[in-house]
């Protein structure tokens, strides 16, 4: 397949990343769906850490954290993220930035049940980016809440989705001897039609 074909997306990039993201899940050996999610904090330093992508719903790209965490925190503040996912086996990668608004709803209840009973217990056990004595200290509070709520727990209010409305998109792919191509689609806001323009390597 040539980069012409891969980049083909009928000038919809919500339709190219699921594309591409297809590709990925048969070659990419561990989580494909990994993306590198970057914030700023109230002073303007930023942040960057790895989170999995669960879901692309209605345009939007859907990932999942404790709402006391420092990610969330900085999301909140902002409203604003961006983020990268990169495909080694393809040589491929994803740059992501918009606008986020929370999920926390009948989706993020549904996810939250698909999720094995040790992650939905340690969810409720854990309070993301806190300090914590010992680990020892970390599984005692697993199996208190083990204990606590049984074998069905509900989602707990400070745990949900965040949704990531995107304003720009851009696609890169490996070229020989680094002339890489670089396709950016952007919008002005989150209601505009899409642009594309090709960038430079």
């Amino acid at each position: 397949m040539t980069n012409n074909e891969i980049f083909f997306s009928d000038n919809n990039p919500i339709f190219l990343f699921k594309k591409w993201l297809k590709d990925a899940e048969k070659k990419e050996l561990n989580d494909p769906n990994a993306i590198a999610l970057a914030t700023v904090d109230s002073s303007g330093l930023p942040n960057v850490r790895m989170v999995l992508l669960k879901d692309i719903d209605d345009g939007e790209f859907i990932f999942y954290t404790n709402y006391g965490s420092a990610k969330s925190a900085e999301i909140l503040i902002s409203g604003k993220v961006a983020f990268v996912i990169h495909w080694k086996s393809l040589r491929r990668q994803v740059r992501v930035r918009g606008f986020v608004t929370k999920e926390d709803g009948a989706l993020a209840d549904k996810y939250f049940r698909s999720r094995s009973l040790n992650s939905r217990v340690g969810a409720w056990a854990s309070e993301q980016s806190k300090p914590i004595a010992s680990r020892e200290k970390l599984l005692k509070n697993v199996e208190a809440y083990s204990l606590k709520l049984g074998s069905n727990p509900k989602r707990p209010n400070f745990w949900g989705g965040f949704r990531v409305n995107p304003i720009e998109i851009e696609f890169w792919a490996d070229g020989e001897f680094r002339l890489h191509d670089r396709f950016r689609w952007s919008r002005k806001s989150v209601n505009s039609e899409w642009n594309q323009i090709r960038l430079q390597p």
